[in-house]
């Protein structure tokens, strides 16, 4: 079986333990609960027909006085940039944070993700900011840990992007 460390990366309250916990255990809780430090969570899924565990490390948000530890980031073989997209500010942190996370963990899979699309109608961030993003050439998907919207597609994507990344490096060690 492969084994994956994937991070979640972004701001304070973005959510993130929240869609971990959508994911893993198919709950979600009103209830506001701080990450200290880092959670890990374990989820297997088959990808492209290979058995996957995923170790997701749910890292404590960024804000004014917290920062990700780079040391976290290291070793992830991919990781999900979640802002919230009722809060601007979260896309701003999320940005600063992929530049981090890059230099931490080298250049790997990442997606972002906007949380609370069942709440779209109250997003500050907008369709602009977001095009900015894509036109840099990267992937962004709207999902809810709320409802669960897009939740599995999310770890799929980036799991599958994971998977292809590994191959490609095979191919091109083989000369293939």
């Amino acid at each position: 079986m492969i084994q994956k460390k994937i991070c979640m990366v972004g701001a304070f309250g973005v959510g993130k333990t929240s869609l971990v916990a959508r994911y893993v255990h198919s709950i979600f809780s009103e209830k506001y609960q701080t990450t200290v430090g880092v959670k890990i969570d374990k989820k297997q899924l088959v990808v492209d027909g290979q058995d996957v565990m995923l170790m997701l490390w749910d890292l404590a948000g960024e804000d004014a006085l917290t920062q990700v530890k780079p040391a976290h980031l290291k070793g992830a073989s991919g990781y999900l940039l979640v802002v919230d997209g009722t809060r601007r500010n979260t896309l701003e942190t999320a940005v600063n944070l992929q530049q981090r996370a890059n230099e931490a963990a080298g250049e790997v899979p990442f997606l972002l993700i906007l949380n609370k699309a069942d709440v779209k109608d109250t997003w500050q961030v907008t369709d602009s900011d977001l095009q900015t993003l894509r036109d840099r050439g990267w992937t962004l998907l709207e999902a809810s840990a709320k409802n669960g919207d897009r939740v599995e597609e999310m770890f799929y994507e980036l799991s599958s992007r994971m998977l292809r990344k590994d191959d490609d490096a095979k191919r091109s060690a083989t000369g293939a």
